[in-house]
Protein backbone atom coordinates (compact mmCIF):
# COMPACT_ATOMS: atom_id res chain seq x y z
CA UNK A 1 0.00 0.00 0.00
CA UNK A 2 3.32 2.67 0.41
CA UNK A 3 2.84 2.58 -3.83
CA UNK A 4 -1.04 3.12 -3.64
CA UNK A 5 -2.06 5.98 -5.83
CA UNK A 6 -4.26 6.93 -3.22
CA UNK A 7 -2.78 9.24 -0.90
CA UNK A 8 -4.62 8.28 2.20
CA UNK A 9 -4.04 4.52 1.61
CA UNK A 10 -0.18 5.73 1.64
CA UNK A 11 -1.00 7.54 4.55
CA UNK A 12 -2.08 4.50 6.31
CA UNK A 13 0.78 1.77 5.23
CA UNK A 14 3.43 4.35 6.65
CA UNK A 15 1.46 4.17 9.63
CA UNK A 16 0.69 0.38 10.04
CA UNK A 17 4.78 0.35 9.32
CA UNK A 18 5.31 1.47 12.41
CA UNK A 19 2.76 -0.99 14.37
CA UNK A 20 6.03 -3.45 13.65
CA UNK A 21 9.01 -1.66 13.84
CA UNK A 22 10.46 -4.13 16.49
CA UNK A 23 9.55 -7.29 14.65
CA UNK A 24 11.46 -6.28 11.61
CA UNK A 25 14.66 -8.26 10.44
CA UNK A 26 17.45 -5.56 10.09
CA UNK A 27 17.30 -6.22 6.14
CA UNK A 28 13.68 -5.72 6.18
CA UNK A 29 13.92 -2.45 8.23
CA UNK A 30 16.21 -0.83 5.79
CA UNK A 31 14.55 -2.03 2.20
CA UNK A 32 11.60 -0.67 3.97
CA UNK A 33 12.90 2.37 5.30
CA UNK A 34 14.64 2.76 1.90
CA UNK A 35 11.29 2.37 0.16
CA UNK A 36 9.62 4.78 2.72
CA UNK A 37 12.25 7.19 1.57
CA UNK A 38 11.44 7.29 -2.34
CA UNK A 39 8.13 7.22 -1.70
CA UNK A 40 8.06 10.63 0.41
CA UNK A 41 11.07 12.21 -2.27
CA UNK A 42 8.41 12.09 -4.70
CA UNK A 43 5.03 12.69 -2.58
CA UNK A 44 2.91 15.42 -2.89
CA UNK A 45 0.33 15.09 -0.10
CA UNK A 46 1.59 16.94 3.45
CA UNK A 47 -0.41 14.26 5.59
CA UNK A 48 0.86 11.24 3.80
CA UNK A 49 4.23 12.29 3.27
CA UNK A 50 4.62 13.55 7.42
CA UNK A 51 3.36 9.61 8.02
CA UNK A 52 5.93 8.19 5.64
CA UNK A 53 8.84 10.77 7.82
CA UNK A 54 7.51 9.50 10.84
CA UNK A 55 7.90 5.94 9.80
CA UNK A 56 11.26 6.63 8.94
CA UNK A 57 12.47 8.01 12.23
CA UNK A 58 10.73 4.91 13.74
CA UNK A 59 13.10 2.62 11.69
CA UNK A 60 16.02 4.36 12.22
CA UNK A 61 15.67 4.12 15.85
CA UNK A 62 16.66 0.38 14.98
CA UNK A 63 19.74 0.88 14.52
CA UNK A 64 19.30 -0.99 11.15
CA UNK A 65 18.77 2.06 8.96
CA UNK A 66 21.75 4.46 7.60
CA UNK A 67 21.98 7.52 5.91
CA UNK A 68 22.43 5.44 2.42
CA UNK A 69 19.22 3.97 2.86
CA UNK A 70 17.03 7.06 2.99
CA UNK A 71 19.20 8.95 0.82
CA UNK A 72 16.08 9.77 -1.70
CA UNK A 73 15.34 12.24 1.34
CA UNK A 74 18.17 14.59 -0.45
CA UNK A 75 15.95 14.99 -3.74
CA UNK A 76 13.38 16.80 -1.65
CA UNK A 77 13.15 20.31 -1.93
CA UNK A 78 12.82 21.61 1.81
CA UNK A 79 11.90 25.33 0.73
CA UNK A 80 8.41 24.04 -0.46
CA UNK A 81 7.73 21.91 2.70
CA UNK A 82 5.85 23.09 5.97
CA UNK A 83 8.53 23.98 8.58
CA UNK A 84 7.36 20.54 10.41
CA UNK A 85 7.77 18.35 7.55
CA UNK A 86 11.24 20.39 6.54
CA UNK A 87 12.31 19.80 10.26
CA UNK A 88 11.51 16.16 10.07
CA UNK A 89 13.23 15.94 6.91
CA UNK A 90 16.61 17.82 7.99
CA UNK A 91 16.75 15.77 11.46
CA UNK A 92 16.46 12.53 9.58
CA UNK A 93 19.34 14.18 7.19
CA UNK A 94 21.80 14.73 9.80
CA UNK A 95 21.50 11.34 11.49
Amino acid sequence: MILDVDAQARERAADEACDYVKAYTPAQASALATLLAATAASERENSALEAELHAIIELTSTDHVGLDHISPLREIVLDDLPPQLRDYVSDLLEG
